[in-house]
């Protein structure tokens, strides 16, 4: 048994959602459909965010960054996901195919963490800091951020991987999911499922709370400087202009903390891969959504755009 978890594997078996295979029509159906408005909506937010003047600002060009992020990142998974829907078989991925699927996953979405965390910076900047507000945040410091996330994402994606990926697998490894996730791929190892779970915890305790907890004190001042101003107006427009960054955090933090902070002792597999399915395809649906419809300059873009192209 030794002998076998030493060596060195050359591909991996994706469950994926073999077993339910009365899932498998409706769920391909679902995720294609998410799926392409995931792309449409994204595609619509980074054209109008570079199209339109109106949408110049710092705050819409780390938008048009964050659906770029959301654009990579459901296309990093769901193509896989949808091929291997259309099978009842679980599908092998060969070991630099999982290990690349992880890169770039993990690569996304610590990338979105640190974009959040700079929209709630530029809220905070805006709002509390508004004769200052243009040195804070001027093109070369948001160009600055947006490197930094892309430099974090790319580091912390080398180390995991390469961390991950040296390890001894299985001759026969079954990865009960539907794509490359960290834990499911760190329990085949036989650093042994102890090692691995405090492998992830330390992963997400930095890269999950700690852009978390900034984010809630930029809203924690921002909060306070709402509370001290006296038109009600004014709150009510100041408060709408967060409305939206705050929702996506909601989703993104909400979910990905329900899918690796929450304790895995008695979960099931199948439940692991709905959240993880809600979290990785689902979710990144909704942010092009909510900066649409909850944002009037957004929105007025969008109508400009229509009116321009529909006769």
């Amino acid at each position: 048994m030794a002998e076998e978890n030493q060596t060195m594997t050359s591909e991996f078996l994706l469950l994926g959602f073999s077993d339910l295979r009365a899932l498998q029509q409706p769920l391909f159906s679902l995720v294609l459909l998410v799926y392409l408005i995931t792309l449409l909506g994204n595609s619509v937010i980074i054209f109008l965010t570079q199209a339109s003047p109106g949408l110049h600002s710092p705050m819409y060009f780390f938008l048009r960054h964050l659906s770029v992020v959301e654009f990579l990142y459901t296309t990093d998974i769901v193509p896989r996901t949808l091929a291997d829907l259309t099978t009842s078989r679980p599908q092998t991925i060969s070991f630099w195919g999982c290990a690349a699927q992880m890169y770039f996953f993990i690569v996304l979405g610590i990338s979105e963490c640190c974009l959040l965390t700079a929209m709630a910076y530029d809220r905070y900047a805006a709002i509390c800091q508004p004769l200052h507000y243009s040195t804070l945040m001027n093109p070369r410091a948001c160009a600055a951020m947006v490197g930094t996330s892309w430099i974090m994402g790319i580091i912390t994606a080398t180390t995991h991987s390469s961390l991950i990926f040296t390890l001894p697998f299985p001759r026969r490894p079954i990865i009960p999911h539907f794509l490359c996730d960290i834990l499911p791929v760190l329990r085949l190892a036989s650093a042994g499922k102890h090692r691995s779970e405090i492998s992830v915890m330390t992963a997400t305790v930095v890269f999950i709370m700690i852009p978390f907890s900034l984010i809630v004190t930029s809203y924690a001042r921002i909060l306070r400087a709402i509370l001290a101003m006296a038109s009600t107006q004014s709150r009510h427009k100041v408060f709408s202009t967060c409305s939206s960054h705050l929702l996506v955090v909601s989703l993104f933090f909400g979910t990905a903390s329900i899918t690796y902070i929450r304790p895995q002792a008695g979960s099931s597999v199948t439940t692991d891969r709905i959240l993880s399915l809600f979290y990785t395809v689902v979710t990144p649906m909704f942010n092009p959504i909510i900066y649409t419809l909850r944002n009037k300059e957004v929105t007025e873009a969008l109508k400009h755009m229509l009116r321009r192209w529909v006769p």
